[in-house]
């Protein structure tokens, strides 16, 4: 596994980095739009609370990590 230097923090990604991560694309904005309401996420978990990617983000995780702001 790699380090999170690799990864994409999901607390600071564009809608378009978003979208060109495996298993996302089309769902970059959505996800931006619910960190912007929420305040952000704690946790890569939390993708599945974003409307449309229930039990859709499991081959995304190895390609994303959430910073605490």
């Amino acid at each position: 596994m790699s380090d999170d230097t690799d990864k994409i923090d999901i607390n600071d990604a564009t809608a378009e980095q978003l979208d060109a991560v495996p298993g996302l694309a089309g769902h970059g904005y959505e996800i931006v739009r619910y960190r912007e309401e929420r305040g952000g996420f704690t946790d890569v978990r939390q993708l599945e609370e974003v409307p449309g990617l229930a039990g859709k983000i499991e081959n995304s995780r190895s390609f994303l990590f959430a910073r605490s702001n």
